[in-house]
């Protein structure tokens, strides 16, 4: 069986007896972990289960093997004829962790029902339809549109002499 598990943020596709190198978790070595489960299939891809967006029955479990620290990256920047130079690394945290098992959980029964002794039945009520309660439009009322002034246009004559 395979499926697509949430693991630290990424997207992983697993399966059963599988090691992984994920970004840190923050529990112990040895511990088992639980992971959220997008989907899940058969080997050939038959039978497949799609989570809208995770599926809430199915669960990704895995041990926690170690932590370590990858090898350095280094990131070098310049600028030409300007001498700018700066040389950065950095080294990212990771878990290892192994894939135990990708199964089902149990829905548990529910108790109350079947130790409920059956009631008397009384007889139903037909349900009839409440009126719905309906408020008034508010309208607002229109105000009176801005009377339009035109500046009249003052004529001045100069005669010249």
């Amino acid at each position: 069986m395979i499926a697509v598990a949430k693991i630290g943020g990424h997207q992983c596709l697993v399966s059963k007896g599988e090691t992984l190198e994920v970004d840190k978790l923050s529990e112990e070595e040895g511990k088992t972990v639980q992971f959220e489960t997008l989907l899940v299939s058969e080997e050939d891809g038959t039978n497949f289960k799609v989570g809208e967006p995770i599926l809430n029955d199915v669960v990704v479990e895995a041990k926690i093997l170690e932590h370590g620290r990858g090898d350095k990256v280094r990131v070098y920047k310049m600028k030409p004829r300007k001498r700018y130079r700066r040389t950065l690394g950095h080294r990212q945290d990771f878990t290892v962790i192994e894939i135990t098992d990708i199964k089902t959980r149990q829905k548990p029964a529910d108790k109350k029902a079947e130790t409920k002794t059956p009631a008397k039945k009384t007889a139903a009520k037909p349900k009839t339809a409440s009126p719905k309660k309906t408020t008034p439009k508010k309208t607002t009322a229109k105000k009176p549109a801005a009377k339009k002034t035109t500046a009249k246009k003052v004529e001045k004559t100069a005669k010249k002499s």
